[in-house]
């Protein structure tokens, strides 16, 4: 399959919702959390399968404010279990260029997470690979009223007209500034929603659902199948295809 992409029209930036860890463990008679841990190895097939192709940034949903809800145990094995991998991943993203980075309210994260997240966006600060981004402690809601919040305040100290705020200014108030909007999300476990994710940058992305994919079965294959799903669709911003045609033709 992945000799049919078109390595030209590659989607810049992916986003996956890693769902599905749970049932899928109890569909197998075990522990919630035994499905997290058996995920490990979709995040590797998913982060080498793009940095293999050129994709140049790849967002997981990791840990949503809404996770905290969960039951404690779970929570905290959730955590546990994060600082471990990110320990064991390491090497592989050092030797692959792969540069690691956070969107979220990091701070609300247990003190041993995130000193091994700084460690580890550290120590690949100067990869020139694929840009890894976990989204950890976040939701759509939280990052655009944090960025509310900041703009608010500089109204407020007269350092900002309120008639300059604009699609561009708020962007760049995100957590995710910096980045490009995101081209395709991806979504296991048969859900057909975004669940609070990314929800500013989602606004023109092309949307992929695995029907019956729970994320600890999630391979390359199946990054190539929305990859090229993606490339056989139309992306017309509000325009007309007649338009985007003729623009393509110049």
């Amino acid at each position: 399959m992945k000799e049919l992409i078109d390595l030209s029209n590659l989607p810049k930036h992916i986003a996956v919702i890693m769902d599905g860890n749970g049932r899928w463990a109890q569909n197998q008679g075990a522990a919630r959390i035994f499905g997290h841990r058996n995920a490990i190895k979709a995040v590797r097939e998913v982060t080498e399968g793009c940095a293999d192709l050129g994709v140049s940034y790849l967002t997981l949903y990791a840990f949503s404010t809404e996770n905290w809800a969960r039951p404690e145990y779970e929570v905290r094995a959730l955590m546990e279990l994060l600082v471990q991998s990110i320990a064991n991943e390491l090497p592989t993203m050092m030797k692959n260029q792969v540069k690691l980075d956070t969107i979220g309210d990091t701070e609300s994260l247990p003190r041993s997470c995130q000193s091994q997240l700084r460690e580890a966006i550290e120590a690949t600060r100067a990869n020139t690979g694929l840009n890894l981004i976990l989204a950890l402690g976040y939701s759509g809601k939280w990052d655009i009223a944090q960025a509310t919040r900041k703009l608010a305040q500089e109204v407020k100290n007269g350092t900002l007209d309120p008639l300059d705020i604009d699609e561009k200014l708020i962007a760049s108030y995100l957590s995710t500034k910096e980045r490009p909007e995101v081209d395709l999300m991806l979504r296991t476990g048969g859900d057909h929603r975004i669940s609070n994710f990314l929800l500013w940058q989602l606004a023109y992305s092309e949307l992929y659902f695995y029907e019956d994919l729970f994320w600890p079965d999630f391979r390359r294959e199946h990054l190539y199948e929305a990859i090229l799903s993606y490339q056989n669709r139309e992306r017309r911003f509000g325009k007309t295809g007649e338009q985007i045609k003729a623009n393509s033709a110049k």
